[in-house]
């Protein structure tokens, strides 16, 4: 050959050895990928012609589309996996993001939750950790539409429940039938 360099072939058809003067460099030949056309350079015009072929037949592949699920759920089931969220916060240390999640309840509608915060400041630090609690809250209540919507206003007065009676009428808030078990049972605060 021209360039000093040998072509020699191996006796087994997976190998092809090329040597050069100073270097042997063992490649390997898969005999599926071989194809009966020669070679194309890149630059070619045949090659943007394969290219376009290729791509023309990959756009009759069709995706498969996921739907994910949208199961209906109610206020109280939302409120209660909130605060779950935000006890795991505060079980992991995570205290600024816990106590944002306790200033204010949470309103439902439709599958939109309206938030709001007393402070920019405070919506802020919400918006950085809003998506793993939305990543919780659409995986515990099997609903993927879910969307967290967060509101400043000025006049939110932090709802933390100092006293047992405090922390009684609170959720009681959330879930009504608290007070009935307390009857049914004759509980005392």
């Amino acid at each position: 050959m021209e360039d000093g360099s040998e072509k020699i072939e191996n006796v087994q058809p997976e190998v092809v050895v090329e040597t050069n003067s100073t270097t042997l460099q063992p490649t390997t030949h898969n005999p599926e990928l071989t194809t009966t056309q020669p070679k194309v350079s890149a630059l070619s015009l045949s090659s943007i012609r394969a290219k376009k072929e290729l791509l023309e037949s990959q756009k009759g592949v069709v995706k498969e589309v996921v739907h994910f699920p949208t199961e209906v759920f109610t206020e109280t089931e939302m409120l209660d996996f909130w605060f779950k969220y935000a006890q795991r916060l505060t079980d992991k240390g995570l205290m600024i993001m816990a106590s944002l999640l306790r200033i204010s309840d949470p309103k439902l509608d439709g599958f939109k939750i309206i938030y709001e915060l007393p402070n920019e400041g405070s919506k802020i630090d919400f918006e950085k950790e809003k998506n793993e609690l939305l990543g919780y809250l659409r995986g515990h209540l099997h609903n993927h539409d879910i969307s967290i919507e967060v509101i400043v206003n000025e006049n939110v007065k932090s709802k933390v429940a100092f006293t047992a009676q405090d922390k009684y009428n609170r959720l009681n808030e959330i879930n009504p039938h608290l007070d009935e078990l307390r009857r049914m049972f004759d509980l005392e605060l």
